[in-house]
């Protein structure tokens, strides 16, 4: 029994992307100057995006058009496939019917380019010639380095230093699209060389590169660019999910449940917010469940509250669950996934129940990445590994419910630089690793 494709032709690439701001149904707390506790306005962003990207970051129309010249690059890879996973229902002998959303056939690898690609933009029509950016597993750095390119750009990329040395191929590929690439902590930036006088030996953390690559924009006259978190960014994403809702209505199908991996809250909310906006605007009820690793558990294990972006505290405070912007997770290979807040929009769904939150410990998600990779073909990334794991415990319950349940994922990205993480796994060498609760409530009160 093979999978079966379900294409859309290049025409019908979504025009615009998906707000989901207008539609929630309570109000987001705004980001505050963490002097003052005062919420700040889009001028508080002006030293590090530029206008466009501002403009978006507080849009209020529920759709912005795709620029023409972002579409057409877009169409190197998009419309992406979606697949539905007919050899995995088999091998699991469930009645679920389980999609997913193929985006391992962009020029990278992963989701990443579709924001990667309109961010460049965005500056360079702005004028700017240099982006910074931070990077945990590569996914991230390696797309805008390829945006950088096609738009013109020079690029920097703070790459966490336990994922550089983890993942050496996604740093080549960086530099094969012409961006500098450094292991975070660095002694290039005062932040980097604050983190490594006090622990030389820094595994470094999505936090402390983030802080890195802010400090390297606004004292050099570059931008910066962030990879996910931000409402701009999981906009961008809804091509994901706009392209899958047309897809399935192909298929003749709807999804009972939604599943994406969250670190930052791009990839779940690319693939999840056009069935959300279904969800507040009709009457439909499609669950959207989130997944998130045991050893960064954010979404269920942090805390609802006003916290930095960054380690150094150089970002206004957003409210959103974080694990304090002290945290440094432990160095599982899911490097995407090691940040210590979420999305303040993601953050709030989870609180309003809108949204659930699991999460795992990795040695259980490379087992379902497994079972995946013998029955579909495709070695995912560390990251989505979360996601299957998830879809696999959904195909279960539905096979001992007797249910038949439309379930779909986002295939996020391939695993095909993830071999080091997969050869570990085969050979027993990875260590599960939950977050304990006191660390979890030190790292809060370093919060101001």
């Amino acid at each position: 029994m093979e999978r079966t494709k379900y294409l859309l032709d290049e025409k019908r690439m979504p025009e615009s992307w998906y707000n989901v701001a207008p539609d929630l149904p309570f109000e987001l707390a705004p980001p505050i100057a963490p002097d003052t506790r005062e919420p700040v306005g889009p001028e508080a962003f002006e030293a590090i995006f530029p206008k466009g990207i501002i403009e978006q970051e507080v849009a209020t129309e529920r759709f912005v058009e795709i620029p023409e010249e972002v579409r057409e690059i877009y169409a190197l890879w998009r419309p992406t496939p979606l697949f539905r996973a007919r050899r995995l229902e088999k091998a699991l002998d469930t009645p679920a019917h389980i999609y997913y959303k193929y985006e391992g056939v962009s020029p990278t690898g992963s989701h990443k380019p579709n924001t990667a690609v309109p961010q460049a933009y965005y500056n360079r029509v702005a004028g700017v010639e240099r982006l910074t950016t931070e990077t945990g597993a590569g996914q991230w750095g390696s797309s805008l380095a390829f945006a950088c390119q096609a738009m013109g750009l020079e690029c920097t990329v703070y790459m966490v230093r336990v994922s550089y040395g983890q993942k050496p191929y996604r740093r080549i590929m960086m530099e094969t699209f012409g961006a500098e690439v450094f292991p975070s902590p660095t002694d290039r930036t005062g932040a980097g060389r604050a983190v490594l006088e006090e622990s030389p030996d820094s595994p470094g953390s999505l936090g402390i590169a983030i802080s890195e690559a802010v400090e390297d924009a606004v004292t050099s006259g570059a931008k910066y660019s962030l990879g996910s978190v931000l409402n701009h960014v999981l906009m961008h994403q809804t091509v994901i999910g706009e392209e899958a809702l047309e897809q399935l209505e192909m298929a003749g199908e709807y999804p009972d449940v939604v599943v994406g991996c969250a670190g930052g809250g791009s990839n779940f909310g690319g693939v999840a917010f056009p069935f959300l906006r279904d969800n507040l605007t009709t009457d439909r009820n499609t669950r959207l469940i989130a997944v998130e690793p045991s050893s960064c558990p954010t979404l269920t294990k942090g805390r609802f509250t006003y916290d930095f972006g960054d380690a150094a505290g150089m970002t206004p405070m957003m409210k959103m669950y974080t694990l304090g912007h002290s945290f440094v997770p432990p160095g599982i290979h899911a490097g995407g996934l090691r940040y210590h807040g979420d999305s303040p929009i993601l953050s709030a769904l989870v609180n309003e129940g809108l949204v659930e939150a699991r999460a795992y410990p990795q040695n259980a998600t490379f087992a379902a990445g497994l079972e995946f990779a013998k029955a579909e073909g495709i070695i995912p990334a560390p990251e989505v590994t979360h996601a299957i794991k998830a879809v696999r415990d959904l195909a279960v319950e539905a096979r001992e419910a007797g249910e038949r349940k439309t379930i779909l994922f986002n295939l996020c990205g391939h695993g095909y630089f993830d071999m080091a993480a997969y050869e570990r796994y085969l050979a027993g060498d990875l260590k599960d690793l939950e977050h304990p609760e006191e660390e979890i409530e030190r790292a809060i009160a370093r919060i101001p």
